[in-house]
């Protein structure tokens, strides 16, 4: 009989659990709804500009180069976006930022110049920092302690998924025309809809702050060196790892297979690492995450068979993508709700910083 009773005390808060996670994701539909169209049309330009670069004659260097200021916009956007966020609110700042995301993907398939790509790719960075600024304060502040890194493994397995459909919309035209810039756009703006009709209640808007990082280390030294080497590891792949697969093996859509092996790996690993993460400290999920990186980013080098970089990619994507997500859960955890968008945007800003420098260097490695 207590062996009984046992049993339904674990079912009933195991529903209990459930029934309050579910709850969460249906309060947060919209958003996550016009995230995953968003993330589609940023996995397709993510890897769409560096081939579309090597397909006009850039550099390695050069691609590196526009790719750090892609990154540096995102620094830029880290300091100024907290601050509109603070005039207008969530759902406006969010909509004025997808309008000027589009602008500026259009215009970089008018142009061949380095120096005009070198702006472009800034204003994208800026932007794009800008809405996942207002998409994870956003789902900081609606998602309670206990539940937290289940949601934002939710919301990063979503992130994953689009990217890789994103990775698929490759093969659908050449790179050398205007119609996969196009797709993009369309998608940036249908991601404007759902959180412009929402009937859900945006965060208010906070008092204007500066951001912190002496803050954000007070708070957790360990999201602190989170948020950096995911910078170091994802600036690196993103800027470079297109090119990479294409060095290594250079058949013809090897690339995309590539790149969604990464990202499904890491969307298959979100929500079991982040439901760990709810149970066991989260500095030991960083430390082990970290180490498996490393581990498969070496072994990514013994081979170039095909079969080979699909599997250790998938490896890679699978304890690398959780980095962030891993890293902004554990600075929430030790905040205060009035702090979440000065954190949040606080690990934004480390990871920009070292996702800009990294391209820099790797770049002339290549």
């Amino acid at each position: 009989m207590p062996a009984l009773a046992s049993c339904h005390s674990f079912e009933f808060m195991l529903r209990v659990i459930l029934d309050t996670f579910m709850r969460n994701l249906r309060s947060m539909f919209s958003l996550l709804l016009a995230t995953s169209l968003l993330l589609v049309a940023h996995g397709l330009h993510l890897t769409l500009l560096p081939l579309r670069a090597g397909s006009l004659g850039f550099s390695e260097s050069t691609i590196g180069l526009s790719a750090s200021f892609y990154y540096l916009g995102f620094v830029a956007g880290c300091f100024w976006v907290p601050r509109i966020i603070a005039r207008v609110g969530h759902i406006r700042i969010f909509a004025a930022l997808l309008a000027l995301f589009t602008c500026a993907i259009l215009a970089i398939d008018l142009t061949q110049s380095p120096i005009a790509w070198f702006v472009l790719r800034f204003t994208v960075g800026a932007t794009v920092c800008g809405a996942y600024t207002v998409i994870e304060s956003w789902l900081t502040d609606q998602t309670p302690p206990d539940s937290r890194g289940q949601v934002l493994a939710v919301y990063t397995f979503l992130v994953l998924s689009s990217i890789t459909v994103g990775q698929f919309l490759i093969n659908l035209a050449p790179v050398t025309s205007s119609s996969l810039f196009i797709g993009t756009g369309i998608l940036i703006c249908l991601a404007i809809i759902p959180v412009a009709l929402t009937k859900s209640l945006a965060p208010a808007p906070v008092p204007s702050t500066k951001l912190s990082f002496s803050l954000l280390y007070r708070r957790s030294r360990t999201a602190f060196a989170g948020a950096l080497i995911s910078g170091i590891v994802m600036g690196s792949f993103w800027s470079l790892g297109a090119l990479y697969a294409l060095r290594a093996v250079p058949e013809e859509g090897f690339v995309p297979l590539f790149i969604s092996a990464m990202v499904i790996g890491g969307a298959a690993a979100q929500y079991p690492i982040g439901w760990l993460s709810d149970r066991i400290d989260r500095r030991w999920m960083l430390s082990a995450l970290c180490v498996i990186t490393a581990v498969a980013s070496v072994l990514m080098t013994f081979s170039s068979a095909s079969q080979w970089l699909l599997a250790v990619g998938f490896c890679f994507g699978a304890s690398s993508n959780a980095l962030y997500a891993i890293s902004l859960a554990k600075a929430a955890d030790n905040s205060k709700q009035s702090e979440f968008v000065i954190i949040a945007s606080s690990v934004l800003l480390l990871n920009s910083i070292a996702a800009a420098i990294a391209p820099l260097l790797l770049g002339r490695v290549m």
